[in-house]
């Protein structure tokens, strides 16, 4: 498996593969169906990057990393991999890849924003080092009931 960056020919597979794991654990909010129909808008064009996890020529997950109002602070969102492929701790890599290129390109900190109810996440997003932060009043998520990040510049 290897990571690569956003390509417009992956557009749809980054799209697919959100809303198939939006379906899966929770709903698809309008603010995700905004984003992910729009990526290069919300993300690529403000300076932010897409990932995916290519195996045997085959997108089997992606992540993004989307500017915050914060300078210097992105947020680690859109994370997906498809269905037969979890397990393999390809959202592990995926997101190891994330903080590798944070520092690399001296980030100040990563935030997500999740749901408790995804109890194997949350624990991963803890041994990777993020911790919890305050929820603001106007997340824009719904389903958002946890804040975590990860400082990526010492």
């Amino acid at each position: 498996m290897k990571i690569i960056d956003y390509k417009e020919e992956y557009a749809s597979s980054f799209y697919n593969l959100n809303i198939e794991w939006l379906q899966t654990f929770f709903y698809i909010e309008p603010y995700d169906k905004e984003v992910l129909g729009n990526p290069h808008k919300y993300i690529i064009d403000k300076g932010g990057h897409i990932f995916f996890a290519k195996l045997n020529n085959e997108i089997v997950g992606t992540v993004a990393l989307m500017p915050m109002s914060e300078a210097n602070v992105y947020e680690l969102t859109k994370m997906a991999v498809s269905p037969k492929h979890r397990g393999y701790k390809i959202g592990q890599k995926l997101m190891q890849h994330c903080i590798n290129f944070a520092k690399d390109k001296q980030f100040d900190k990563l935030v997500l924003y999740s749901n408790t109810k995804l109890e194997n996440a949350i624990y991963i997003y803890r041994k990777f080092g993020f911790l919890e932060i305050p929820v603001e009043e106007d997340c824009p998520y719904e389903r958002c009931n946890i804040k975590m990040e990860l400082k990526t510049k010492s």
